[in-house]
């Protein structure tokens, strides 16, 4: 196959563009009765659009609400939360709970499925990877990496999806119990600018799974800039956004001119971070432990995962000061751990790191074409950027050029993306209805040509949504089928890039070599979801594709299997708190019938021992049965208990003495007779 001059997007016999949604959204159609289940609560409305930035190891979520952004806390109070997923004790844990137990249950506790989302098993960076990783990650179908634990005595394989849509299930549960009686449905979702076609689909299916419908895939810098942009109504600037977060770096510069946001470039590298920070501190003092101790930590899980944990926090620690010490007792073999490490070591051991940060600067002002001296603003956005090291990079690159701070680097994404689902669910107000948000593709997509060489359709940094069209030739004599290879990248060889997909045009009509014309298409949607169709100009015969089964995406069956176990998840989640709430219910109840008991002297001691003796067999048998027990019987237990310490009777012996009865009322040791249901 020949390639000849660009021209106008022919009109196919069908659609040159099925962005990709429609697939997931008929995906959800076919199952209203699980996703009734997945809401937080049968029967509420439908609730605002939300914003969710899905981070390496921090997640957040925004809301429209009152003519302003409400970034929501969580049940701990925190406004970030962390992007874990733990399996311990037969119980699924998302975020603080389960980030706070990867200490002592290292190998099935999950994060990072960022970095594995959307990726190859053989991929380079997912092999680095997996040697750092405290659980483990195997070869599934069609190269995909699977994710391994053990949960309920069984091995159980999850896809990144799986994992990321657990913890979108916890951020729209944390929107919920911030916005009352109604349901979150609709939601825009971040990506780092620098994903590629695949991690973004692959980001969407995350979404449909956990219940989503996914209204907009937009990239992490141009939500950042939109936070910084929505309140400025002067004349038209330039501004850089850095944003360096847990586990990806992006750039973008972008034009903001009258609540028009146009992104002129964007570069970055989605493997850079401030989890590769942590990992050089983590494998400094395990070569300090082992140069001291002659004993090597890297069969320890439990011991390098405690070791991350307080490297993470001197890392955040050297931000502000410039010394500080790491102790940890009992890290491996009974040693107690106690070491220092001051920000000069910390930068010496991650400077190679430092300047790929800032690689991607130059080459974003290249691709823009935009001198450095025109930039008005540098902003600062995610939680590595307050590194002081990168802040003295970027000052130098940019000319001793004051950075930005006036956004929270942590919660400026979630903001944006708020924003922007605000806009496209019309419920945004006068300030934000008349937003435009013009974004660009990351990567040049093309079709394989000549023999290897890729023929480029769309180039980087291009305008989305775009179309763009490129008429190619027959490469044989009387060639009647022409297969189509279409790849992502920037290699001047095509199969040094990312294939994203192929597909045959039949039915060319014979003709010499370079006479028939083939027209081919490629339509870019609002979320860089690409379509591609091909159309014999003769015959009009067509054939296409959509980017959506490249090698290694999730197929609409396990989709559908997933959004299935994800109902069964979820409903296991709302059982155990249940009975937890149960059990923590019958266990204060029975304290305070034996600590009532004790304190009532007007009981015989026939009574007291009664009630005592009752209480304690109560508590000792919670203590051994309540993981294997329901609900129903925990209410037994509870009726019994009441029955058998005789309460009514109780309380009309007190009635003898009526004085205490009172004081006890006041110090809160009365037990009321009746209880109330535990569910």
């Amino acid at each position: 196959m020949r390639r000849a001059s660009p021209g106008s997007c022919p009109a196919p016999a069908r659609p040159c563009a099925s962005s990709g949604l429609q697939y997931i959204q008929d995906a959800r159609v076919d199952y209203p009765l699980i996703l009734s289940l997945l809401s937080v609560m049968a029967g509420k409305g439908k609730g605002p659009a939300i914003g969710i930035d899905l981070g390496t190891t921090y997640s957040c979520v925004g809301v429209w609400q009152h003519e302003r952004v409400e970034i929501i806390a969580n049940d701990q109070g925190n406004r970030t939360t962390p992007s874990y997923v733990a399996f311990a004790d037969g119980e699924r844990f998302i975020g603080e709970a389960a980030k706070n137990q990867a200490g002592v249950n290292p190998s099935n506790t999950v994060f990072d499925a960022k970095r594995l989302i959307g990726r190859r098993y053989t991929d380079t960076s997912v092999q680095t990877d997996i040697k750092l990783w405290p659980f483990k990650v195997v070869a599934g179908p069609t190269n995909k990496p699977m994710i391994v634990v053990s949960h309920k005595g069984e091995e159980k394989r999850f896809s990144p999806e799986e994992i990321s849509s657990m913890v979108l299930t916890k951020m729209a549960a944390i929107a919920d119990s911030y916005l009352g009686p109604t349901t979150v449905r609709d939601a825009v979702i971040t990506v780092p600018a620098y994903f590629s076609n695949s991690q973004r689909q692959a980001t969407k299916d995350a979404g449909a799974i956990a219940g989503l419908n996914v209204i907009r895939i937009i990239n992490e810098p141009t939500a950042a800039a939109i936070a910084y942009g929505l309140n400025y109504k002067g004349e038209k600037k330039n501004v850089f956004i850095f944003d360096l977060g847990g586990g990806t770096c992006d750039v973008s510069l972008l034009t903001i001119n009258k609540g028009t946001f146009e992104v002129r470039a964007t570069a970055g590298d989605t493997h850079l971070g401030g989890e590769d920070f942590d990992n050089r501190i983590v494998s400094h003092f395990a070569a300090e432990f082992k140069r001291k101790y002659r004993k090597d930590l890297s069969e320890n899980p439990r011991a390098i995962r405690r070791l991350r944990t307080a490297g993470e926090r001197a890392k955040r620690i050297l931000s502000t000061n410039t010394l500080t010490n790491v102790d940890i007792e009992c890290l491996h073999e009974g040693i107690d751990f106690h070491s220092s490490i001051t920000r000069a070591k910390f930068e010496d051991l991650n400077m190679d790191l430092f300047e790929k940060c800032v690689e991607p600067v130059e080459s974003c002002l290249r691709d823009a074409r935009v001198d450095k001296t025109a930039i008005h603003d540098v902003v600062l956005v995610g939680g590595s950027t307050r590194i002081p090291k990168v802040q003295k990079m970027l000052e130098f690159i940019f000319e001793g050029k004051e950075l930005c701070r006036s956004i929270n680097p942590d919660e400026a994404v979630a903001y944006g993306a708020a924003v922007q689902a605000a806009v496209l669910s019309g419920i945004g107000d006068n300030k934000v209805r008349g937003l435009v948000l013009l974004d660009v593709t990351p990567l040049s997509l093309g079709i394989e040509a000549n023999r290897d060489v890729m023929s480029v359709v769309v180039p980087r940094n291009t305008t989305v949504p775009t179309q763009k069209v490129q008429t190619f030739y027959t490469s044989e004599d009387n060639q009647t089928s022409v297969r189509f290879l279409v790849y992502e990248g920037e290699r001047a060889r095509s199969t040094d890039n990312n294939l994203l997909g192929k597909f045959t045009l039949e039915g060319v009509p014979p003709a010499p070599r370079s006479v028939q014309n083939l027209d081919v298409c490629f339509e870019i949607d609002a979320n860089g979801i690409l379509s591609v169709t091909a159309k014999e100009r003769s015959t009009g015969r067509t054939s296409g594709i959509t980017i959506t089964n490249e090698e290694g995406r999730l197929s609409k069956e396990e989709i559908d299997r997933i959004v299935w176990d994800a109902a069964r998840y979820r409903a296991e989640d709302q059982q155990f708190k249940r009975r937890a709430k149960a059990r923590n219910n019958l266990e204060d109840y029975a304290y305070n019938v034996r600590n009532t008991a004790r304190a009532a002297a007007w009981l015989t001691a026939a009574n007291r021992r009664m009630v005592e003796d009752a209480a304690m067999s109560v508590i000792e048998w919670v203590g051994e049965n309540w993981m294997q027990t329901g609900v129903d019987e925990l209410n037994h237990k509870m009726r019994e208990l009441e029955h058998t310490a005789a309460y009514e009777q109780v309380l009309t012996e007190s009635s003898l003495a009526p004085t205490n009865v009172a004081k006890n009322e006041r110090h809160g040791t009365t037990v009321v007779a009746k209880c109330h249901s535990l569910e």
